[in-house]
């Protein structure tokens, strides 16, 4: 299975970004109306500046109870890991799930196409188990 495919089947394809001049309080606005937990930080709105999530807010918020005054480039994470749409999805679960990310932005030829969540990975994996036993199911009892 490519990562491909799971943006594919993902039901929203659309890819919400935030600048990095943007404000901490703005992020939290856009988290919570498209109820997800990461942003793509991009200064145009295709490429890839950085990505800023939930933990990194928790986090400077632990710091700096003041974190809701600062911009996205003061909590971004600037170095970001990517993959390709064509990328092995099995070898990317396994660096979310070494490097302990939550999401990860696909770029194509150096263009932001698209992000795969650890719950995009997860519904995925049930769903080929579940496929697999009704498979294994309906061999045992065919007779």
């Amino acid at each position: 299975m490519r990562i491909g495919e799971i943006l594919e089947a993902k039901a929203n394809h659309a890819i919400v970004t935030i600048t990095p001049q943007a404000g901490v309080r703005e992020l939290l606005a856009l988290l919570a109306e498209h109820n997800i937990g990461a942003l793509v930080v991009s200064a145009d709105g295709a490429s890839l500046d950085g990505i800023v999530s939930e933990r990194d807010v928790v986090r400077h918020l632990h710091a700096d109870g003041t974190v809701v005054n600062n911009t996205v480039a003061a909590i971004m994470t600037s170095e970001v890991e990517t993959c390709g749409p064509d990328d092995d999805l099995d070898q990317v679960m396994t660096t979310m799930t070494s490097r302990r990310f939550r999401h990860v932005p696909v770029v194509d030829d150096g263009r932001l196409v698209g992000i795969v969540s650890i719950g995009d990975v997860v519904k995925h994996k049930i769903g080929q188990l579940q496929f697999e036993r009704d498979q294994l199911d309906s061999y045992v009892h065919q007779s």
